[in-house]
Parts: C-alpha cells; structure tokens; sequence
C-alpha cells in the first residue's frame, strides 16, 4: 500500500545506517537507532529490482512515522531480529533475511572522527557540508525535506566499509555483495555508492 501519514515526532536520532546492494538488484538500508523519540529499534528500507520500495518495521508506531517522512510502496510490520557481534550484523525482518560484515574504518569515517561531535551535529555545519556531499559522493545528501513541512539533517560521525554480505529476499538468495546504484528513492537522498555502515545522528526538525 502507499502511505500518506503526518509523522508526530521529532528530534534526535542516534544511531547506525548500513547501506548495500546485492548482484540481483535489490537494494537494502538498515537504520538502526540506539537512541530516538521512538525509544530504541531498527527498521530496514528494501528496493527491488522493479522498483518497488517496501518498509519494513517492528511496530505501527514506527512504521507511521517513517513511512511519514520517507516514500514506500508498501510497508510490512514485522518483528526485527538484529545481533551486532563486533564486524558482524545479522538482521531478519518480514522476509528479509541479512548478514552482513564491516571491513576497518574508511579513510573518510577516518575524517569525519576528527570533527567535533558539537560542530558535526549543528545544522549549519550540516547544511554546509551537504555542499560537498553532492560534489564528492553523488546521490548522497546531507538535508532535506522530511515531509510534513519538516527538514531533516544527516551528521555523520564514522564510515566502516561493508566487505561482504549474504542476503535473502522472499526465500531467494540475491547474490553477493554490489555497490548501492543506482541511487536509492526513499527520500532526498541515497545512501554512499560503496556498501558502508555509517554512525549518524539524525535531526528531525519543524519548518
């Protein structure tokens, strides 16, 4: 089904994006939120090879406000499972069956530590980074509309590389590992091309 729903929440979002494609076309992200207005969970954003964008989320709460401030053609509520032992993250959700693991921190997350945690979340540093993203990491943005008259700024904080992966979509394996391409459609901006896991807070705002 499409969603049209006002999301309630707003504020800061602290937690982990993993990014990554698969040989078979299919696209994943997985957001995984340590700390939220929402409390702590993990809800994972699929692309099929026909396009088709699906959500998929742990409770109907979640699922309204995600769907609120992202585009699906569908959404599924379903009990998430997600294990992060060191490099290695599993996740299983509605269909989703996902392993995946992290290679040593990227010459950029190795940046991107540098900063100032402060600095890194103001939404003036962020606005201004953005100029780069679109320059630097195509598809990529860093601000935008998150629907509901609201903006939404990403600080990322670290960048580990996803070296491999095993996923299953509906039972059917989808091969390994390929680069997120072309650019994600769930909002205003896509995920890094290079599978990675990024440590970002999130800040959900009004006008």
């Amino acid at each position: 089904m499409t969603t049209d729903v006002v999301p309630s929440r707003e504020g800061r979002f602290d937690g982990r994006i993993a990014g990554l494609g698969t040989a078979a076309g299919l696209r994943v992200v997985v957001g995984h939120w340590e700390r939220s207005p929402l409390g702590a969970f993990t809800d994972v954003m699929v692309e099929q090879p026909d396009g088709r964008r699906v959500l998929l989320a742990p409770t109907r709460e979640i699922a309204d406000f995600v769907a609120g401030t992202y585009r699906f053609d569908e959404v599924r509520l379903a009990p998430l499972t997600t294990v992060v032992d060191g490099a290695c993250w599993r996740v299983g959700a509605g269909g989703l069956e996902l392993t995946f693991r992290t290679a040593g921190r990227a010459p950029l997350g190795r940046l991107l530590r540098l900063i100032p945690r402060a600095l890194a979340t103001a939404p003036w540093w962020i606005s201004a980074v953005d100029v780069v993203a679109r320059t630097v990491l195509p598809g990529v943005r860093t601000r935008g509309s998150a629907g509901a008259g609201r903006r939404e700024f990403y600080a990322a904080l670290d960048l580990h590389r996803v070296r491999s992966a095993t996923v299953r979509w509906a039972g059917v394996d989808q091969g390994p590992l390929a680069p997120v391409s072309p650019p994600l459609r769930f909002g205003f901006g896509s995920t890094p091309r290079t599978p990675s896991l990024v440590r970002v807070v999130t800040l959900v705002r009004a006008g």
